[in-house]
């Protein structure tokens, strides 16, 4: 099987799926996507990077399988339990003052972050004046999202970062049990919007008071990661809030001063007024 890819055929491929289907890969970390590439020729059982490309070129449900494994995170609710009980105690108390609450997860994965938030927002008096906005680039992603169905198997992990987050009541009453599966409550889900956006691509679509875009930026080169934070800086209202993963930073990023920092560990962010 199949061990690496040249250079060569790595922007072939990349190449391909933008021109063919418009996803742009060109700003992503590129030993980091072509390793996930490699990863899904061994999975799909295919030997060469000419049998890639043409399939490529002619199956659209096999680019939609490439697309679906190399966009999947690895994503849990409450992820990093410090994280949101820092927002819970120095970021929500702040948005409390708007008498309209709009927050962005870009990047939301299958959405169990998402989710983590509608939670903390309920807990806080704030979910009935908040609209949540969720985006990914991958469909798949958005549409288990938008079903709000996590596998049972994963809530004892869940249940304990809750609890270390902080939180308030009794984790089992934000979702329902079926089978083998869990159905998040539809009071949390109905302000909620599941939505494609492409943060290389796309622009601004609203002003947040809070934008979430956590484990993302290690996947995009040094460029592309200013692109986005600019995009992020035009999304937020003045003084609005910038959450990012734990690994991440913007202190190289050219835009890095019209920002304070609120939490360095917790790489929680604010736009200047």
């Amino acid at each position: 099987m199949k061990e690496d890819i040249s250079n060569a055929d790595f922007v072939d491929i990349v190449n391909i799926v933008k021109l063919q289907y418009g996803y742009d890969f060109t700003g992503y970390a590129q030993a980091s996507l072509k390793r996930r590439i490699v990863r899904f020729m061994s999975y799909a059982g295919i030997a060469t990077a000419f049998e890639l490309k043409y399939l490529l070129v002619n199956d659209t449900d096999f680019f939609n399988r490439l697309v679906q494994y190399i966009t999947v995170n690895v994503t849990e609710m409450f992820r990093d339990p410090l994280f949101y009980q820092t927002l819970r105690t120095q970021v929500l108390p702040k948005l409390a003052a708007y008498p309209n609450i709009k927050i962005w997860h870009a990047g939301c994965s299958t959405g169990e972050e998402v989710f983590s938030m509608a939670i903390l927002l309920h807990e806080a008096g704030l979910l009935g004046r908040t609209k949540i906005y969720a985006t990914d680039l991958n469909p798949m992603n958005l549409e288990k999202a938008n079903m709000g169905i996590l596998p049972l198997d994963n809530m004892k992990d869940y249940v304990y970062n809750y609890i270390q987050s902080g939180g308030l009541g009794d984790f089992s009453n934000y979702y329902t049990a079926r089978y083998d599966n869990v159905l998040i409550k539809k009071e949390l889900r109905k302000h909620i919007t599941f939505f494609q956006h492409n943060l290389v691509t796309d622009t601004v679509f609203n002003e947040f008071q809070l934008i979430c875009c956590r484990n993302v930026f290690i996947y995009f080169n040094r460029e592309l990661q200013n692109h986005v934070l600019q995009l992020f800086y035009d999304s937020l209202s003045p003084r609005g809030y910038l959450a990012m993963g734990i690994k991440e930073t913007m202190r190289f990023a050219s835009i890095h001063e019209k920002f304070e920092t609120i939490h360095p560990a917790h790489k929680i962010y604010r736009r200047k007024g």
